[in-house]
């Protein structure tokens, strides 16, 4: 292993996602890893586009996006330091079903995930560990979807029979 992979191997078992992962999966997770950053504005993933990556946020702020015609845009939820940016990675056709967003500079560690689904073939246990993490993660982006939705839209009428 590099001292590159070796240092983002630390970077990444800092992280609270990575947290107490079996130390040679995360070797060679770490080896799919690689640091990125990104000004206000820019995009991290776009709705659509190929989900071939996941991003740790290292440093800065980012925001979950829908597009919402005609009103415009409807910020989901926020992300930050230490926590997980994307999900769509896992689950075919592997295209975002949402915007990221850079609201301050980003710093990131990004995974690429092609690299990372090839590996779940032959060692179910890495996919095992990964899942298990991953899941949380998931239902709490649906949870802030659907209370989002519903400060925007309201509860339907209550039945009055």
């Amino acid at each position: 292993m590099t001292a590159t992979a070796i240092d983002m191997q630390v970077l990444l078992g800092e992280t609270p996602f990575f947290r107490n992962f079996p130390a040679p999966m995360l070797g060679r997770i770490a080896q799919y890893a690689r640091s990125e950053s990104f000004k206000p504005g820019q995009y991290l993933i776009r709705d659509g586009e190929a989900a071939n990556n996941f991003f740790l946020i290292r440093y800065g702020t980012v925001a979950i996006e829908l597009a919402a015609p005609p009103t415009g845009r409807i910020t989901l939820q926020t992300v930050g330091e230490g926590e997980l940016l994307g999900w769509s990675w896992l689950n075919p056709p592997y295209r975002w079903s949402f915007d990221g967003v850079a609201v301050t500079l980003v710093r990131t560690v990004c995974i690429d995930a092609q690299k990372l689904r090839a590996d779940f073939e032959t060692d179910h246990e890495l996919g095992y560990h990964l899942f298990q993490r991953m899941v949380p993660v998931m239902a709490g982006r649906l949870t802030a979807a659907r209370l989002q939705m519903l400060d925007l839209y309201g509860l339907p009428p209550a039945n009055s029979d």
